[in-house]
């Protein structure tokens, strides 16, 4: 039979290792808690940049859509978008999609479209471009990406969605023609997916459901 004293310390060890795991459960849950609302805002933040001059009253990232592949969306893995909204009425959508032909890789960016399928704003999330050229399409570097905003599927003709190099309507960066293209060509599918698919994309009743 156990010595009282060994039952003791095993009984107190218990309490001490049944206390440890509380408290390291409960310091997990507060950091989860923080790292996830961390998150959030900054997801917020940078979805901000792409609805210049509109009015919502929804949180910007609180109605996400995944799309997944494939898809006609630019990029080849799953698109997020994510919906605002007016006293529930429909305002934009935020496109996350990928420029699969950039110089030195897909270069990640982030597409608004209001209602009517006209550009509020595009934003480069990550790239690898060259530093000094391709880098110059962050909204922090120039404001190249400046000259999309306002246009729409017919605004230019589909035709006409180049660079001026290739005949189009858009200016390019100096020295970086293909970062350029890859660009041009990835905020004109997007119009082209949202001409295409602007009911599904808003009435989607789900955050994981997807429109193809």
């Amino acid at each position: 039979m156990a010595e009282p004293s060994v039952i003791k310390g095993g009984a107190t060890l218990a309490v001490i290792a049944a206390v440890c795991t509380a408290m390291v459960a409960f310091t997990y849950r507060l950091t989860g808690e923080r790292i996830a609302a961390n998150e959030q805002a900054w997801l917020e933040r940078s979805l901000q940049p792409a609805l210049s001059g509109l009015f919502f009253d929804s949180g910007v990232s609180e109605s996400k859509l995944t799309v997944p592949a494939p898809h006609d969306l630019p990029g080849s893995g799953e698109a997020a978008i994510y919906r605002v909204y007016s006293a529930e009425a429909p305002v934009a959508a935020l496109f996350v999609v990928s420029a699969r032909d950039g110089y030195a890789g897909a270069i990640r960016l982030l597409v608004g479209v209001d209602v009517d399928g006209v550009v509020t704003g595009v934003h480069v999330l990550a790239h690898r471009e060259t530093p000094g050229l391709g880098d110059r399409a962050e909204t922090s570097r120039s404001d190249w990406v400046r000259q999309f905003d306002g246009r729409s599927f017919g605004d230019p003709r589909i035709e006409n969605w180049k660079i001026r190099r290739d005949g189009g309507d858009f200016d390019q960066l100096t020295g970086a023609s293909v970062t350029s293209r890859a660009i041009v060509k990835a905020v004109r599918e997007t119009l082209q997916y949202f001409e295409a698919n602007a009911a599904a994309v808003f009435s989607a009743a789900d955050d994981d459901e997807g429109t193809q």
